[in-house]
């Protein structure tokens, strides 16, 4: 993984500063300029309008929030041909919120919520 970190420096200034998270193997996950967000993926800015920080998932399986996105997700797109959930962790348990193809929000109102996403409810509420 190492070597990864060295390849992605070098270059990340090619792809305008786009760049590919570690993920889990269940799900894949990377950053996106706004308005392209790849088919079969959904992804999170830390602002309004799809700016700032970004971070982008992949079904199948759980992913943690990266990049900044944790409880600080204001914006989302989503090119996910299903449907996938956003997932809130409480201290009574955990929240989830359904986001279906083709949904976004420019100011999302769950922005403080979000922990993290997977390809299901994972036993949690809707909220």
């Amino acid at each position: 993984m190492k070597h990864r970190s060295v390849l992605l420096t070098l270059i990340l200034p090619l792809l305008g500063g786009a760049t590919t998270a570690l993920a889990p193997a269940s799900a894949a996950a990377s950053a996106a300029a706004p308005g392209a967000v790849p088919p079969g993926q959904v992804c999170f800015w830390t602002e309004v309008g799809m700016h700032g920080q970004a971070w982008c998932y992949g079904p199948p399986g759980y992913a943690d929030a990266e990049n900044g996105t944790a409880r600080h997700a204001t914006s989302f797109d989503s090119r996910v041909s299903g449907t996938v959930y956003a997932i809130s962790y409480t201290s009574t348990g955990c929240l989830y919120r359904e986001i279906r193809r083709d949904d976004y929000s420019e100011n999302w109102d769950w922005a403080g919520k979000l922990d993290g996403v997977s390809d299901t409810t994972m036993g949690c509420e809707q909220g």
